[in-house]
């Protein structure tokens, strides 16, 4: 059986040194070994601690060197943001913006019975 793709692992505490444990069970999954490089992400309140991939880093310094080459600059790059992620909500999440399609749908066809009403 193939791992969720998001699940809850396990909690863990600081400590004073701000250090924390792995469970053994998740390091051993993960083939992680003493002084493993991690990657934390923080999002929002949150943070998302994974193994570091070094393909990872490769690829952002692959993608920075071909926009800049492409003169795409991140003023541009920002500007593209709110359209992207509005579509990729709406692909994500078709249920919460089903009432906008509805909506759209009855502009739709109100605009064609005026049209009709006016011949």
């Amino acid at each position: 059986m193939a791992p969720k793709l998001v699940e809850y692992l396990a909690t863990t505490r600081l400590g004073e040194r701000g250090t924390m444990t792995l469970p053994k069970e998740y390091r051993d999954a993960l083939k992680l070994e003493t002084g493993a490089p991690l990657t934390i992400l923080r999002i929002g309140d949150g943070l998302i601690l994974m193994p570091e991939q070094k393909h990872f880093a490769q690829l952002c310094d692959s993608i920075a060197t071909r926009l800049e080459n492409a003169g795409i600059t991140e003023a541009a790059i920002q500007a593209t943001l709110p359209e992207a992620r509005e579509q990729l909500m709406k692909r994500r999440y078709p249920k919460l913006f089903a009432g906008e399609r509805r909506q759209a749908a009855g502009k739709t066809k109100a605009t064609r019975e005026k049209g009709r009403k006016e011949k």
